[in-house]
């Protein structure tokens, strides 16, 4: 279905030369950097990439060759490592540098500077700002950020969490998957979108009505975006005004994401909803085994990435395996390929 698309200007400034749209000296940011517009850093594709690795737990930007040229190929634009895709997590703070610097710079050479989002996601502030130290040497186009994880948290108590990462002088994308931990409510997404460092928000919640908050909250700013990570509203949220979409099953079928959102751009109303259906059939591999295994178990299969994971995770069995090929079968020509 075509190569990547060109990014468009403004997007990929992973060398950034001026603060963020309306940031003030106090964001830390360094005179001179380029405004990032967060629509057009999320616009179209970003896939929330597996972490490939040589061995379990032990990330690989080598082992991640082979799926970057497939997915690069099929037309994705963007990259987002270390989210729930990516097991990051479980990965400690002193692996995630060399992965996201090889695999950022490889990436930018595929797509001509495609951006490259990094997930900081992490227990405490103190935390996830080490997080983001580690993998400064990549220059991430934004740093993606979760509310707190593991405890409850007052609302204020969020926002001060979003608002210590202003002195780093990198856009900010907020990464809604309350599942994980704190959810953000539409008085803290009205909040949030007003913090200069902030850019974007992907929701992966599934809760509609809060997907149209936070759309009607982005759009009261200029250049704030807004993707959905929900894979089987995808193209509601297109529909609704979303930006672009960060789907970890465009992992395993990146050219049908690409349709998706081409379509819909397009004004190609059938083809947009049969890429939607053929997504939805290839998350059926979640019936026999639920979430990242399941995933690297069809990749390793295609020879695109080994099925290590980071424990508590394990591989999927041989019964497993064969089950999730056996089941993907019918939709191999749908399929990444090497």
């Amino acid at each position: 279905m075509g190569g990547p698309e060109a990014p468009r200007r403004g997007a990929g400034l992973h060398r950034h030369a001026a603060p963020p749209r309306g940031a003030t000296s106090h964001d830390g940011a360094a005179a001179g950097r380029p405004r990032v517009d967060g629509r057009e850093l999320l616009t179209g594709v970003v896939v929330p990439l597996v972490t490939p690795m040589d061995r379990p737990g032990h990330p690989s930007a080598p082992a991640a060759d082979a799926l970057l040229g497939a997915v690069a190929a099929a037309g994705a634009r963007g990259l987002m490592l270390f989210g729930s895709n990516g097991e990051g997590p479980l990965l400690p703070t002193a692996e995630l540098g060399e992965f996201a610097f090889g695999v950022a710079e490889r990436w930018r050479e595929l797509t001509r500077g495609g951006p490259v989002l990094v997930n900081v996601t992490a227990p405490g502030t103190a935390e996830a700002l080490a997080r983001a130290e580690a993998v400064r040497r990549a220059e991430p186009d934004a740093l993606v950020l979760s509310p707190p994880i593991y405890f409850h948290h007052r609302h204020d108590e969020i926002v001060a969490h979003y608002a210590a990462f202003a002195a780093l002088g990198v856009p900010v994308v907020a990464y809604h998957a309350p599942r994980y931990g704190n959810p953000l409510t539409p008085a803290l997404l009205d909040e949030l979108t007003a913090l200069p460092h902030l850019v974007g928000i992907k929701d992966s919640s599934g809760d509609r009505a809060l997907f149209g908050h936070a759309l009607a909250a982005a759009r009261r700013r200029d250049g704030f975006g807004v993707s959905q990570g929900a894979e089987r509203q995808a193209l509601d949220a297109l529909r609704l005004g979303a930006d672009g979409v960060v789907l970890g099953v465009a992992n395993l079928a990146p050219a049908v994401t690409v349709e998706l959102c081409r379509a819909h751009r397009e004004g190609r109303d059938e083809d947009a909803r049969r890429a939607q259906q053929l997504l939805d059939q290839v998350l059926a591999l979640h019936t026999v085994r639920p979430g990242v295994p399941a995933v690297k178990a069809v990749l390793a299969g295609r020879g695109l990435c080994p099925p290590h994971a980071a424990a508590p995770f394990t591989p999927c069995s041989e019964g497993e395996r064969k089950a999730l090929l056996d089941l993907l079968a019918p939709l191999d020509a749908h399929l990444v390929r090497a």
